[in-house]
């Protein structure tokens, strides 16, 4: 499985999020060759290298035929169609050497059509992308399209775009899904976004720092934001409709392995900031076969009736918990007491804390990850005089247990009014003939 990690502590956006994926190895001609099968025209691509911060990155450009103005995708805000953006302070620090060009049939001023989502969505389905670029491509535009519907109170059929509909952020977003399935990429993990402080310019005047599409984005992705002291954007909506639609998993591999990186660079110069998208191709470590996690709660009782602890077992039994054990223990003062355990699955950690908290006397709950090691395990039965009865049998590298199921031979023997002892003979009698040698209970 090919996977990537988005490193965002310098935030994202489409130009910086295409440069990246190139420079981790992408190929340029696909690229290239998928955007002019759109059909869209009115512009040209940049190629080129910049230095951001003494790091070498990749930079992508989109150049609009009409003014020549190169778009700062730190302003490429996905507002309706009537915002418009201030370009006057765009910055130009780098060397391009390729220049590649898409101006035929050219329409003088289209990059500033207004588009709909429905003219959008037609573009990329009538158009002969792969069906695994056209179904990313029209996630994250979905995604921008929510947005810009919910902060303008508008129906999503009648959100209509300027930026996100112009040449240059079809150009990112389409970009990044051609880019993303060139190289095959089945696994996007990533960091928080790290977002700026102030506010930026708009048409319709000033507004804070995150946009309202940003921060609808990040609202309804549940994605984890962090603001830094940067002043300026550095999280696009663009940028996060992309992590929004890609992003498998807020986290990073516990091991991995780097294979290749690749950096993006944004537009702007930050003075302690490297104003670049780092991503990374990386190869998970796999735990050893059998090996996860589970969460281990305990706390302490001393002032517990011995019937209400029983009680709580049982409910968390109950509830789900993989298991529960009490210890007895010397609490504080010298008082006897106990120490209430269990087992859970990690991503029910809360839940069973707060029934600790519910169902016992203390007031505090302590928590650790352990690693287990389990071994494989599979069901069967075995046919006895009394009926079937189910037997579980555990392997791992060698090693072998099978043991009668002892809830299923006490359901028999309370049915067939038997002691439960002869169940289990017959039972481990049974077990014997199918392999052949005696079996004894593992008890």
């Amino acid at each position: 499985m090919k996977t990537l990690y988005f490193d965002c502590s310098s935030g994202i956006s489409g130009d910086m999020t295409v440069a990246a994926l190139l420079d981790l190895g992408g190929d340029r001609k696909a690229l290239e060759e998928g955007l002019a099968s759109l059909g869209v025209s009115g512009y040209r691509l940049e190629f080129g290298r910049a230095q951001k911060n003494g790091i070498d990155a990749f930079d992508f450009t989109v150049v609009l035929d009409d003014d020549g103005h190169h778009h700062d995708h730190h302003h490429d805000h996905d507002h309706d169609h009537q915002h418009g953006h201030s370009h006057d302070d765009h910055d130009h620090d780098h060397d391009h050497h390729h220049d590649h060009h898409h101006s035929d049939d050219h329409h003088h001023g289209e990059s500033h059509v207004h588009r709909g989502f429905g003219d959008i969505r037609a573009l990329i389905e009538q158009s002969p992308l792969p069906p695994r670029v056209k179904e990313l491509s029209l996630r994250i535009f979905q995604v921008v399209a929510e947005a810009e519907a919910k902060v303008h109170r508008k129906p999503l059929d009648e959100v209509h775009f300027h930026e996100v509909g112009a040449v240059d952020s079809i150009v990112d977003i389409v970009g990044t899904a051609i880019l993303i399935d060139n190289l095959g990429v089945e696994r996007v993990l990533c960091s928080p976004l790290s977002e700026g402080r102030g506010t930026i310019r708009c048409q319709h005047g000033v507004i804070p720092i995150p946009a309202p599409a940003t921060l609808e984005i990040v609202r309804k992705h549940s994605i984890p934001l962090r603001i830094t002291e940067q002043q300026g954007e550095l999280v696009t909506p663009t940028g996060a409709a992309i992590v929004a639609a890609l992003v498998d998993e807020f986290a990073v591999p516990e091991e991995f392995s780097v294979t290749a990186i690749g950096y993006g660079a944004g537009k702007r110069n930050y003075p302690h900031t490297a104003n670049v998208l780092r991503v990374m191709a990386v190869e998970e470590k796999q735990p050893p076969k059998g090996v996860d996690w589970v969460c281990e709660l305990t706390c302490n009782l001393d002032d517990i009736a011995s019937e209400a602890l029983a009680f709580a077992c049982e409910e968390l039994m109950a509830a789900g918990a993989l298991d529960v054990w009490v210890t007895p223990a010397t609490m504080k003062k010298g008082r006897p007491g106990h120490i209430l355990s269990l087992l859970c699955q990690p991503e029910r950690q809360e839940e069973f804390a707060k029934l600790l908290l519910r169902y016992t006397s203390t007031i505090g709950v302590r928590s650790s990850l352990r690693e287990r090691r389990v071994m494989e395990r599979r069901q069967f039965s075995v046919e006895t005089p009394y009926g079937a009865v189910l037997v579980k049998e555990s392997t791992m590298e060698g090693v072998q247990k099978i043991k009668v199921e002892f809830e299923s031979a006490k359901a028999i023997a309370k049915e067939k009014g038997l002691p439960i002892d002869r169940v289990l003979s017959a039972a481990y009698a049974a077990l014997a003939r199918k392999y052949g040698e005696k079996m004894q209970d593992s008890n």
